[in-house]
């Protein structure tokens, strides 16, 4: 990677797969709610749904649930939009990844990228994973920075 992309994946320390259109709360879905809602609707094809259980069960097994640990993590009115993001250093996590953006391409819906040292506030962290409450544009923070393209692999500059 070159530019300015280089330059993100080099500093961040954190990486989310997200939905590119805000959903009826004013979030952006992550790529396993958006993959797991057309399972939910019926819309994989037998080979998709597949790899969406095989690789969720592989998912579950592999890293922590924030909401086992702490039900409270993405509690609505505690932690407004809560997020999970993946630390760089899941690499392994990171790389199956792909499989899902490759469905959620296949049914036409778009997932970017986003990058970042300081998503927002922590609420939840382990070894994989943290997950945040996004900073508030008016604060000041810095935000993520979006990448659109490239494979889940290279997420953290790999």
């Amino acid at each position: 990677m070159v530019g300015e992309a280089g330059e993100l994946a080099n500093e961040a320390l954190y990486v989310r797969f997200q939905s590119t259109i805000r959903n009826g709360r004013g979030h952006f879905t992550g790529v396993f709610g958006l993959v797991n809602g057309l399972a939910r609707d019926g819309k994989l094809t037998a080979e998709q749904e597949r790899f969406r259980r095989a690789n969720n069960d592989w998912y579950n097994a592999a890293n922590p649930d924030p909401s086992s640990v702490d039900p409270t993590v993405y509690d609505h009115k505690l932690h407004p939009g809560a997020a999970a993001w993946f630390k760089c250093t899941s690499r392994d996590l990171i790389k199956r990844v792909d499989g899902y953006l490759e469905i959620l391409a296949a049914h036409g819906i778009e997932c970017r990228m986003m990058r970042s040292s300081d998503p927002g506030r922590i609420v939840y962290e382990d070894e994989y994973q943290i997950v945040v409450v996004p900073h508030e544009a008016s604060q000041g923070q810095p935000g993520p920075s979006a990448i659109r393209g490239g494979d889940a692999y290279r997420a953290c500059g790999s």
